[in-house]
């Protein structure tokens, strides 16, 4: 089968029809460039899709992915964004391999039809230019023949004329015989010719035709093939993948599969793990005996209808705790809690200015009541809680991690420990390096100055320095809240002797709410850790705050003997600065020296107070 003699008589039909086979070839390149766009654009979206995802850098997202699971669909987003790698691999082999070698392709191809059909084309040409030479030359052997019949026929007539002369009958002879002469010259040239054009047309059809367009049978042939191994290359470039593909899938897989539920859990534990312990079993207070204290308004262990409070919520007064000053506070704590003695017999308590009215009831050792409220735990705890949860309400963190339970403080201080010394290990690689570099100065003075490097390396000591000190800072504070140091103060000591002899008895128990007034934990620590750090982390918390301005004077009325914590000792006529007047509770607080604070019953005094100061 060849088109050279099948087809000898269709060249506009094969023109066509190889014109349409570049289409299809371009209209394919186009679909693969599409295709590739499609791969870089899916690839794109997956690498988005999983940045979007990703946990970002020094944030809380970044430490939930300790868990198990988190690391597992982190491992998922890496797995995907090589997945999205594969499909740009796809997008570029199928443009080098199939987009840039068709393309080459189809100029090749355009240049070998366009040079097959110029040379069939030429080919026509001359075949119509050896028919219409054959055309003239039939014409013209025609005319000459008919011109020489009539130049005949006229030498006939003048011939049989008898009136004609003889010079014209010779003259009509001789334009016959030239007029046949032509004609039989244009018989030979026709002849000629006719032979000439019969064999280039025999030429034409059956040797010029046929390679013309067997060069273009052969040209469409390799255009099939071409486009069937493109095909071919197409399905190949994504099969090439498919092992990556399925290797990022198993991984997704694996990941998946290394989840582990229980180390998470443990992970929730270590996570969030307070240290403390949790409450003992509450007391029974008997109400059918007869309370044998007074008190006031002011007092911790009151409420408004006069029965405990076990909560800090609702509208009870405790709700304006958090609205308290420090200042406020701590006389709240250090104040003594039991009812004033009456002063000296000498006098009625009556007739002392601001001096209450003994009461008619008999009343408990001030010592006992006063250690009563010492041994109340549940009071200090409230407080540190309030502090803590006022800092976390601000927004404000300290230094040493105090507003964290014990355990968090101690994973948050360990944390902050290792970070310094990595920095110290990083400022002192880099103190090395300058050193090294210094030395290369001094033995090769030409590659640089060595003066140049003492700034910097004074700089970078300088912060190694500070960073250490930071250091033993924080490791102190660890050390403290691991158990290693010791007692902070003889008043510590005191305490903790005082908490273990005593009867817990409380009025007000916060610890019987979970909640502080500001909605966080309160702390509930063992017996042995309580009496170790009760005491000195609750003045640490107020040792700060200045001193309560004066707000007059008084002068003493008796001797009093402050032989109670809280209180102070008085001799008579003593001239002191009021601080704080009496709240109804019998007490009033003064000072001596700026240095020395207390309180004395009010009925030992009389106040003298300085009405600008108490309005303002």
């Amino acid at each position: 089968m060849s088109w050279g003699t099948e087809l000898w008589d269709q060249f506009d039909n094969l023109e066509k029809h190889t014109q349409w086979g570049i289409d299809i070839l371009e209209k394919y390149i186009k679909f693969v460039k599409e295709r590739t766009e499609i791969e870089l654009s899916y690839a794109k979206q997956l690498r988005n899709l999983s940045k979007k995802y990703q946990p970002k850098k020094n944030s809380k997202e970044e430490e939930e992915y300790k868990y198990t699971a988190c690391k597992a669909f982190l491992s998922t987003l890496n797995e995907m964004n090589d997945y999205a790698g594969q499909h740009e691999v796809i997008s570029e082999n199928m443009t080098s391999q199939i987009t840039v070698d068709l393309t080459r392709y189809v100029q090749e191809l355009k240049q070998e039809r366009k040079s097959n059909f110029h040379d069939g084309r030429k080919a026509q040409q001359h075949i119509e230019t050896c028919w219409k030479q054959l055309e003239s030359s039939k014409r013209r052997f025609e005319r000459d023949c008919k011109e020489a019949d009539r130049a005949q026929q006229y030498f006939e007539k003048m011939d049989a004329d008898i009136n004609v002369t003889k010079a014209d009958v010779e003259k009509a002879r001789q334009q016959a015989q030239i007029r046949q002469q032509m004609a039989e010259d244009s018989k030979a040239d026709y002849s000629l010719i006719l032979q000439r054009f019969n064999q280039e047309q025999w030429e034409y059809y059956h040797t010029h035709i046929p390679n013309i367009f067997q060069k273009i049978q052969e040209m469409e042939e390799r255009r099939i093939v071409r486009i069937g191994e493109s095909m071919k290359t197409y399905a190949e470039v994504d099969r090439q993948v498919i092992p990556i593909i399925g290797k990022c899938l198993d991984g997704i897989v694996k990941a998946a599969e290394s989840i582990d539920q229980k180390n998470d859990s443990q992970l929730v534990v270590e996570a969030y793990k307070s240290g403390f312990e949790p409450p003992g079993d509450i007391e029974f207070e008997d109400y059918t005996q007869p309370m044998k204290r007074t008190v006031s308004d002011n007092s911790l262990s009151s409420s408004k209808e006069g029965k405990p409070e076990l909560r800090f919520g609702g509208k009870s007064k405790g709700k304006l705790w958090p609205f308290i000053k420090k200042n406020k506070l701590m006389s709240l704590l250090t104040s003594p809690h039991q009812p004033p003695p009456p002063p000296p017999a000498s006098a009625s308590p009556s007739a002392v200015p601001n001096g209450p009215q003994s009461p008619k009831q008999p009343k408990e050792p001030l010592s006992h009541r006063f250690n009563e409220f010492m041994t109340s735990k549940p009071k200090i705890h409230c407080f540190r809680s309030l502090k803590r949860g006022l800092s976390l309400k601000l927004g404000v963190t300290p230094e040493d991690f105090s507003n964290f339970p014990p355990e968090q403080r101690r994973k948050k201080l360990q944390q902050k420990v290792d970070d310094l010394n990595r920095e110290i290990q990083k400022e002192t690689d880099q103190r090395d390096a300058i050193t090294k570099m210094k030395d290369v100065y001094l033995k090769n003075p030409q590659m640089g100055d060595p003066a140049s490097l003492d700034q910097k390396l004074t700089e970078v000591t300088q912060n190694i320095e500070k960073l250490r000190l930071e250091a033993q800072k924080f490791e102190a504070w660890l050390a403290e809240v691991e158990g290693r140091l010791p007692a902070r103060s003889e008043q510590a000591r005191r305490q903790s002797g005082l908490y273990d002899g005593q009867t817990h008895q409380t009025v007000t128990n916060c610890a019987q709410d979970r909640e502080s007034p500001d909605g966080s934990y309160t702390e509930e620590q063992s017996q042995e850790s309580e009496h170790k750090a009760l005491a000195p982390d609750f003045d640490d918390e107020f040792d700060d705050e200045e001193p309560l301005p004066a707000i007059g004077t008084c002068k003493a009325l008796y001797t009093f003997e402050g032989q109670n914590e809280g209180t102070i000792s008085v001799v008579e006529g003593e001239t002191l600065s009021v601080i704080e007047e009496d709240k109804g509770d019998g007490w009033t607080r003064i000072r001596r020296n700026e240095d020395e604070e207390g309180y004395v019953p009010t009925s030992y005094v009389e106040v003298y107070l300085d009405k600008n100061a108490k309005g303002s």
